[in-house]
C-alpha cells in the first residue's frame, strides 16, 4: 500500500480489534548508503509472528483447486473466509489478470540488493502490468449522517403503558468519518495490495481498509501480495546496495548483506499470518499470496555471498 502521500485516518465504528495504524560495482562504506525506510530493523520477540494459517484459513485443497497451479509452484497461498473460491467463481477475469501479472512477476538481486522498502522498483514491476488493465488506485470516503428517533411513553388508566413516535429532530452530519488511506489497486469488486519492505504495522493499515471497503460494498474480496519467509534464507548472500548501484561495505571492510534490511518487523508473511489469524480482516474475505525465492531469477540456492558478488562484478546480475 503507498503511504508518501501522507497519513490518514480510517474512522468507522468501534475498531478495537484493529490495531492503531499507522551501476559499476565498487566499493562504499556502510556511512555513504542512505538511510531508507525498512532498511535496518529490529528482531523483535517473535510474540507476533504465526509461520501457518490458523483454523479460520481454508484448507489447502479447497484453495488448490482455485488457484493456476504454475502460480502455486512460485508462491505460498493462503485464503481466509473462502477468498480463493470467491474470486475464481465471481471473478474469474480478475483472477486470471491477477495470476497472469503473478506469473510475469520477476525479481533479480539488484532488485532485492537496491536501496528503498516500498518506494523501490519492485512495487512498479507490478504496476507495470495491472494498472494497463484497469487496475486503478482508489480511496474510500464517506459522511455519516445520524438521525435520532425519539419515543415518549405514558401511563395509561389501566396501568398499562403506551409508546408513540416524537417528531423526528433535525439530523447532523459528520463529515469525513471514512476518510481512508488509498489501496493501490482495485477494479471491480476486488482490490490487490502489495507490501515487500515496509514496516510491519503497515499490515494495521491494509487490513483496516480492506475491512472498510468490504463493510462498505464497495469490493468483495481483498489479495495481499507479500514477502514468504522462504525468501529468508537468501537475504544473507545477497548483498545491499547503495542508490548507485555499488557494493555495500561495513565498517569492518566485510560485504554487507541484505539480512538486517528485511528484519522480523518488516512486511513478511509472519507478521501478516498472525494478524490474518487474530481475524484483523474482519469480514473481508482475504487471499494472500508469498513471493517465494522461486521468482528471483539469477539466483541459484546455495549460493554464497561471496559468488553472488562475484556475478554482480562479472555483470551476470543484471536484472530482469
Amino acid at each position: 500500500m503507498t503511504r508518501k502521500k501522507g497519513k490518514a485516518a480510517l474512522n468507522v465504528g468501534d475498531r478495537s480489534a484493529v490495531d492503531a495504524a499507522e551501476a559499476s560495482v565498487a566499493c562504499v562504506t556502510e556511512a555513504e548508503l542512505d538511510d531508507d525506510s525498512g532498511d535496518v530493523e529490529g528482531e523483535g520477540d517473535g510474540s507476533d509472528v504465526a509461520f501457518a494459517p490458523g483454523p479460520s484459513a481454508d484448507a489447502f485443497s479447497e484453495v488448490s483447486g482455485c488457484i493456476d497451479p504454475e502460480v502455486l509452484k512460485l508462491y505460498d497461498v493462503y485464503s481466509y473466509q473462502h477468498a480463493a473460491a470467491i474470486l475464481k467463481n465471481s471473478f474469474p477475469t480478475e483472477l486470471l489478470e491477477i495470476e497472469n501479472a503473478l506469473l510475469n512477476f520477476k525479481l533479480s538481486v539488484r532488485d532485492i540488493g537496491n536501496p528503498g522498502g516500498n518506494e523501490s522498483d519492485i512495487p512498479k514491476k507490478l504496476s507495470a502490468m495491472l494498472r494497463p488493465a484497469g487496475w486503478l488506485e482508489t480511496r474510500i470516503q464517506g459522511d455519516l449522517v445520524v438521525r435520532l428517533l425519539e419515543q415518549g411513553e405514558s401511563i395509561l388508566t389501566s396501568g398499562k403503558t403506551k409508546k408513540y413516535k416524537l417528531p423526528e429532530k433535525e439530523h447532523h452530519t459528520i463529515k469525513g468519518y471514512i476518510d481512508g488511506h488509498k489501496i493501490d489497486y482495485v477494479k471491480g469488486r476486488v482490490s490487490v495490495d502489495l507490501e515487500w519492505n515496509s514496516k510491519d504495522q503497515t499490515y494495521d493499515r491494509d487490513l483496516y481498509a480492506c475491512r472498510i471497503f468490504h463493510e462498505c460494498k464497495v469490493i468483495s474480496i481483498a489479495v495481499l501480495i507479500t514477502r514468504s519467509e522462504k525468501l529468508n534464507d537468501i537475504f544473507p548472500n545477497i548483498p545491499q546496495l547503495s542508490k548507485n548501484g555499488s557494493i555495500v561495505y561495513n565498517n569492518n571492510g566485510k560485504i554487507k548483506s541484505v539480512k538486517s534490511k528485511y528484519g522480523a518487523s518488516t512486511t513478511w508473511m509472519g507478521k501478516l499470518l498472525y494478524r490474518l489469524n487474530a481475524g484483523r480482516h474482519g469480514g473481508c474475505p482475504v487471499l494472500v499470496f508469498g513471493i517465494r525465492p522461486d521468482i528471483v531469477t539469477d539466483y541459484t540456492i546455495g549460493q554464497t555471498l561471496e559468488q553472488t558478488v562475484d556475478l554482480l562484478k562479472e555483470g551476470k546480475n543484471e536484472g530482469i
